[in-house]
């Protein structure tokens, strides 16, 4: 295959002489190159380097972006998982047990001995979605790990806060709010 200079010559778009003075050019230029120890810069070698460093980065930061999205899922899944595995019956829901969640105050619907044994710390509640499933402490302290506002905290009965000043007044045990 012919070069390009010659086929500008074939063509007749370029003249013998102007090729040869573009020859003689560029042969100056890379002596005077060696003799200095200086190497012309090409721009255009330059803006490819450049483009293939930014597009590298640009497909890292996509990558990244993708497997925090996959870990992501992989967590919910495994949330859920420990969920369907180990929820417990809310009894006949004759009794509503009120508690708060993201500032709301939610309402659900348990049995005097699931009111027990939230109220004692040995079950908590678990909000995915709209749903309010109850699960017990080991699996919800799993559950808060990968993802701590699913969990409600349920403050127990003998937790009091030293700064409130209500500390000294006793709540009744059948108080219902």
């Amino acid at each position: 295959m012919a070069s390009l200079q010659e086929q500008f010559l074939k063509a007749g778009l370029v003249n013998k002489g102007k090729a040869k003075q573009v020859q003689q050019d560029k042969s100056k230029q890379q002596k005077i190159d060696r003799r200095h120890g200086t190497q012309s810069v090409d721009e255009a070698k330059l803006a490819a380097a450049e483009l293939q460093r930014k597009n590298a980065e640009r497909a890292r930061e996509l990558n990244a972006q993708r497997d925090a999205a996959a870990q992501q899922k992989a967590i919910m899944a495994q949330i859920l998982d420990l969920v369907q595995k180990n929820r417990q019956s809310k009894g006949n829901g004759d009794i509503a047990y009120n508690f708060t969640h993201n500032s709301k105050i939610e309402r659900i619907h348990v049995s005097n001995k699931v009111q027990e044994h939230l109220m004692a710390g040995r079950l908590v509640i678990v909000r995915i979605g709209d749903a309010t499933e109850l699960v017990p402490r080991i699996i919800g302290e799993k559950i808060a790990q990968r993802d701590a506002a699913l969990v409600v905290q349920v403050k127990r009965a003998a937790e009091v806060d030293p700064d409130d000043p209500y500390a000294a007044y006793q709540i009744p045990d059948d108080l219902m709010w």
